[in-house]
């Protein structure tokens, strides 16, 4: 139980929750600091495999950052790892979901897009309207969301800083599932389960060549790209331990390593 956020962790699952519902979870540098302890446990623990990230209450996943904080002369810092300790993590190989209620705005939505699955409400709204305020969508925002939608849809929500609904999210294809209200945290753990129902070791190889194939330059330089974690998963226990419970027809019995 942290000071702006909670922890539960269940089996291999971690379930983080900002809870600073009283400002729609808005995160200053405190809670930041604190998210960022918290992603680094996570990523250093072998046996927690999955982790959700969600907002307290019903209102907001996150309205980004505490803009009050800051116009009462709040120092803007941020943590290495980036804002809500997320959106610079770029060597996270284990999956993060994030499950939105409510709004999901400027760096609360930022937070959203550096999470491999977005699982959202039918409350749920989407914007970067930074540009409304003086500001910049600096934490991920302006990159990750062309690289997911593509250019032109993109821009229309980055030069607006319109909003935009779980369904519209839905459709443009930053949304995996749209859930009733009250329900995105469920949702999320749906797909945890289904995730946590692989070898780990496959799913952090998995996402590594997905990600960092990205940014090769062709097709044939992402396949031939040297990726760190798939020769860790021809090291792994999991590479023999799923071909011989498949063979015995019964339920693998996989190790974090």
């Amino acid at each position: 139980m942290g000071e702006f956020s909670t922890v539960e962790r269940d089996g291999h699952l971690t379930v983080v929750t900002i809870n600073r519902p009283e400002v729609m979870n808005a995160l200053h540098p405190p809670a930041n600091f604190e998210l960022a302890a918290i992603f680094d446990d996570f990523a250093a623990d072998p046996e927690q495999w999955v982790a959700i990230v969600t907002g307290a209450g019903e209102r907001a996943f996150s309205t980004g950052n505490d803009l009050v904080f800051q116009a009462k002369g709040g120092a803007i810092e941020i943590p290495p790892s980036g804002f809500g300790g997320l959106t610079n993590r770029f060597d996270q190989a284990k999956p993060v979901i994030a499950a939105v209620n409510g709004f999901a705005m400027g760096g609360g939505f930022e937070v959203a897009l550096a999470c491999d699955l977005i699982v959202a409400a039918e409350n749920a709204v989407f914007a970067l309207p930074e540009p409304r305020v003086g500001l910049a969508a600096l934490a991920g925002g302006m990159h990750r969301l062309p690289r997911q939608i593509g250019l032109k849809q993109a821009m229309g929500m980055l030069l607006t800083g319109r909003r935009v609904s779980a369904a519209e999210g839905k459709e443009l294809g930053f949304v995996n599932e749209v859930v009733p209200v009250g329900e995105a945290l469920a949702g999320a753990r749906r797909w945890a389960e289904m995730i946590l129902e692989c070898a780990p070791s496959s799913i952090r190889a998995t996402k590594q060549c997905a990600m960092q194939g990205l940014e090769k330059s062709g097709l044939e330089a992402a396949m031939l790209g040297n990726y760190p974690a798939v020769g860790r998963l021809f090291m792994s226990k999991n590479f023999r331990e799923g071909p011989r419970a498949f063979a015995e027809k019964r339920k693998p019995e996989w190790v974090g390593e």
